[in-house]
């Protein structure tokens, strides 16, 4: 299974969470950017719909799949 890494940092005169290298907005204050990340982190593990994806390769080549809704990562935030 996969683990997501929800990080607190400082950021931009402020506060962030970063997840595989992608910050948040900025916050006043590390307490926020936390429960910003808790938030995010436990809506990116419910479930959602099974849909079918369409998705390019890195040698160009065309994939169909189905993607189920019930496939979610495990989270965690990290200070």
């Amino acid at each position: 299974m996969v683990e997501v890494t929800y990080e607190i940092v400082e950021h931009d005169g402020g506060w962030a969470y970063r997840v595989a290298g992608a910050y948040s907005e900025t916050f006043r204050t590390r307490d926020l950017a936390r429960h910003a990340a808790e938030e995010a982190a436990a809506k990116q593990q419910q479930a959602g719909q099974t849909d079918g994806i369409v998705f390019q390769d890195a040698e160009g080549a065309w994939h169909q799949e189905l993607a189920p809704g019930s496939d979610r990562p495990a989270t965690k935030v990290q200070d």
